[in-house]
Formats: structure tokens, C-alpha cells, sequence
């Protein structure tokens, strides 16, 4: 498909209407774009921009009013176009030093990346205006979505991501939408944010549940990404015993519903399983070193168990399984205090604190970025192998480097600090990655140092919009 072709036709740029057959719905989408006058009349100091539905007799009013719709219409096709042919996988640029797409052709996953960066890194909010006087937000009724492939219902899948609210889960399911998919979003909002998929919301192709795994769940799919867990130590550490029930109860649930409707099943699971490992690099075949009593536990072993009973269902029931080993993951959406060392040193680097390091700073991780996460996930769904995978970037870094590595990029002034390191932290963590070499043709594509440039991005203007 040439998307060039898309961005060019009728003058839309590459814009998908919300809706292409029900007028009601389309008249009601474009009355609901901005605020009603008849609702905020009696509210002081509304911005006059908001009121596009005013039907008073200022014609210079309405007309400064049409204008700033226009134009905010034409910046949102204007920060959208881009130019690509979806069956050629150039990923780099020509000089092979920038990335300008994700994804991979076997799989039909490429994604341009101005594409994606316009969903998490745009310059403004876009279902939303500030008023900074009275400090009030006003949420936008969105008309137009990005473009999405179009499949034949032969090709287009029904995908259950739980979980998928989530820092990794949202772009995951930003990926499979724009691959043409049809994406069901079950997600309980522990850790998870209406807002990292909101830019969905009201597709045709897109639903989002509100719902606790832990509970039964029926519907009819053809693919299961189950992702749902918190995975930040103050997160699963808050509620132990509910973490364990998520990791227990809520894949017996999705493995079941997995059984049920004959969906292959995909299980998000952790570095963590390796506990503090003894051996050097992980590979897949190390059984681990994990406290089983510890502060860790209720993540380590709630994911060790979840490996377990997807197997035992594959084994029993015959279900179609797939086990990632997910490493330390960073990029946008993060969770800005979910105690991940490159959410906080980012954090502490742009309010000028100083960087705080638990322990000497001399134990090691290897940091991937989110988008090669997530071509790995993919590719691993659609390919047939059922053994676990690591997903990791091989790149070593002890923390201290990773420390002076931001600090370096976001702000030179600020100190590091070290704290005492907490109980039955791993001391090494770096991912043998042969297995996903051989099997699935995946190995990270992201320099950290870039990644860290488009997170630093990412909070820099949340900050900037008072959404921190």
C-alpha cells in the first residue's frame, strides 16, 4: 500500500474520517467539537476560541473563530504527512545514522516513525486546551484519527490486549491499530492511562473496557497480549498479594478465554524470573536465583507461576502460547514515579535535583527502547515457536554510567547522589538475545542514547503542560 497515495487523496492529507457510512454520528461528531456556548455562558473568562457554536450577530467573532479552527486543522494535517511505502522495510535513513520507521515487513508491523511521534510526542495536547488564567482544562471532541491499513476480514484480526492502557501495552496498541487491526483494550487504571489511548477513543476499530483481569472475562478473539501487571517495584511492592493474584489469577482467566475461543496466546513475562542470576548473560535455558520470601517475590515468582500455567495450559489444552522475557524497558508514557531508574534520573535532571543512586551504583542493566519492545512482541505473535524469548537490548550500562549518561544530556548541573540499595536488588542484568536472533530475525534497533532524547522530549512537555 502506498500511504503517500493516502496522504495525497481528496486533500485530506492523511486523515481517516471517524465515520464513513452513519451521517447522524458524523453530524453529532462535528457539533461536539468544541464547547457548547449554551453550556459555559456562566462560566467567567471562557476563551472565546472555544465557543465555535455561538450564534450571535459578530461576524468578526465568528469568523476569527472559524479561522482558528481551520488552522488548527491544517497544523493537525500539516504534523501528520509523511511519505511511505509499507512493503519496503527501510528503517534508516540513507546516511543508516536515523531511524525513520519501526516494525518489520514480515510481519506488516513497519510503522513510520513522524507517524507514530505525532500520537506520543505531539508539540500540543490534542483533545485539549489549557486556560492558564483560571487553570481549567476543556476537553476537545476529536473529529479526525490517523490512518490505519486497510485489511480484508480475512487479514484483519480481533486482538485482546490487557493491560493496555500501560506504558508498553499503549504503544503496542497504538501499533496494531495503525496496522489495521481490530484492538479490544482491557485495562483496570492502576498504572494504567485513559490518556495514553484516548487519541483512539470512538474508532471503529477500537474499544476500551475498563476491567480487572483478576475477574472472568468473555469475549470473542483471535489474539491474547497479556500484559496486565504492574511492573515498577513501588507498584507491584503497594499490594503484594493482589500482584500475585494478577500474575495467578488473571492469566488462569486469559488462558482459559484463550482455550474457550481457540486465541493464540501471548504472556508478557520479566527479566525478573532470573532473580539476581548467577549466570552471565541470561539466556532462556537459566532457571534463575530468585528469593522466594523476599520484598521481589510477589512480581518474581507471580511471573514465574504465569510461565508456568501457560505451559501447563499448552500442554494440557493444547493452547497457543508465546512467552516473552521482557528486560528493562524505557521511552515515552513511562510513568513519571513509577521508581524506574530512567523515569527518575529523567525526572530529577529536569527539576535540577539530584540524581540518586541506590547502592555504589556498580551493578549493571541493559535498557531497550520501547518501540523495539514492541517490533518483538509482534513478531513473536506471528511466528510459530512456544519456547520463552528474551527481549532485551544487550547493551551493558552500570547504573552510575547510566546516571552520568542523562545527567550529561538533560542538565550537566546536577549532582549524584548514592542511598542505600534496597534488599535483593540484582547486581547484573544483560539479556542473551541468540534465541530471538535465530528464531524471530529481532535485535534492538534503538540506540539508548536516541531513546533517551525522545523520553526527555516526552517529559519536557508534559511538564510543560501541567500534566506532571
Amino acid at each position: 500500500m502506498d500511504w503517500n497515495a493516502i496522504a495525497s487523496s481528496k486533500g485530506n492529507s492523511i486523515l481517516s474520517s471517524t465515520n464513513t457510512n452513519d451521517t447522524n454520528i458524523k453530524n453529532s461528531s462535528e457539533n461536539n467539537n468544541s464547547i457548547n456556548s449554551n453550556n459555559i455562558e456562566n462560566i467567567p473568562n471562557i476563551p472565546k476560541i472555544l465557543d465555535s457554536n455561538n450564534n450571535d450577530d459578530d461576524n468578526d467573532n465568528n469568523n476569527k473563530e472559524s479561522k482558528i479552527e481551520n488552522t488548527n486543522e491544517h497544523n493537525f494535517q500539516k504534523n501528520c504527512r509523511f511519505s511511505w511505502n509499507s512493503t519496503d522495510e527501510q528503517i534508516f535513513s540513507e546516511d543508516e545514522k536515523t531511524i525513520i520507521a519501526v516494525g518489520h515487513s514480515c510481519v506488516k508491523s513497519v510503522v513510520p516513525l513522524e507517524l507514530l511521534r505525532y500520537v506520543y510526542l505531539p508539540t500540543k495536547p490534542h483533545n485539549r486546551l489549557l486556560d492558564s488564567n483560571t487553570m481549567t482544562i476543556f476537553y476537545l471532541h476529536q473529529k479526525s484519527f490517523l490512518p490505519v491499513k486497510s485489511l480484508s476480514q480475512k487479514e484483519k484480526k480481533r486482538i485482546l490486549v490487557t493491560g493496555g492502557a500501560g506504558f508498553v501495552g499503549s504503544h503496542l496498541v497504538d501499533r496494531l491499530m495503525l496496522m489495521g487491526h481490530e484492538v479490544i483494550v482491557l485495562d483496570n487504571f492502576f498504572t494504567g492511562r485513559k490518556n495514553n489511548v484516548s487519541h483512539w477513543m470512538n474508532h471503529p476499530n477500537f474499544e476500551l473496557i475498563r476491567h480487572d483481569v483478576v475477574d472472568p472475562f468473555l469475549i470473542e478473539v483471535d489474539q491474547i497480549y497479556h500484559l496486565a501487571c504492574p511492573a515498577s517495584p513501588p507498584h507491584y511492592q503497594y499490594n503484594p498479594i493482589k500482584t500475585v493474584k494478577t500474575s495467578v489469577m488473571g492469566t488462569i482467566n486469559m488462558l482459559g478465554l484463550a482455550k474457550r475461543v481457540k486465541a493464540r496466546f501471548l504472556l508478557t513475562s520479566t527479566s525478573e524470573v532470573y532473580g539476581d542470576p548467577e549466570e552471565h548473560p541470561q539466556a532462556e535455558t537459566y532457571w534463575g536465583h530468585v528469593n522466594p520470601i523476599g520484598p521481589r517475590a510477589c512480581y518474581d515468582e507471580g511471573k514465574r507461576v504465569a510461565e508456568t500455567l501457560t505451559y501447563s495450559y499448552m500442554h494440557q489444552d493444547d493452547v497457543d502460547v508465546r512467552v516473552a522475557r521482557i528486560f528493562n524497558t524505557f521511552g515515552p508514557r513511562m510513568n513519571e514515579n513509577d521508581g524506574r531508574v530512567v523515569s527518575n534520573f529523567i525526572m530529577q535532571a529536569l527539576k535540577g535535583e539530584d540524581l540518586t543512586i541506590y547502592g555504589d551504583g556498580s551493578q549493571t542493566r541493559s535498557f531497550q527502547y520501547v518501540h523495539d519492545l514492541v517490533d518483538g512482541l509482534i513478531l513473536l505473535m506471528n511466528k510459530d515457536y512456544t519456547e520463552p524469548i528474551n527481549l532485551g537490548n544487550p547493551d551493558e550500562y552500570t547504573i552510575r554510567e547510566f546516571a552520568e549518561l542523562i545527567r550529561n544530556e538533560v542538565n550537566c548541573s546536577c549532582n549524584i547522589k548514592t542511598l542505600p540499595a534496597p534488599t535483593d536488588d540484582p547486581k547484573k542484568r544483560k539479556p542473551d538475545i541468540t534465541r530471538a536472533e535465530q528464531i524471530l530475525g529481532w535485535k534492538p534497533r534503538w540506540p539508548v542514547k536516541q531513546g533517551i532524547g525522545e523520553t526527555v522530549k516526552y517529559f519536557q512537555i508534559q511538564m510543560e503542560a501541567d500534566l506532571l
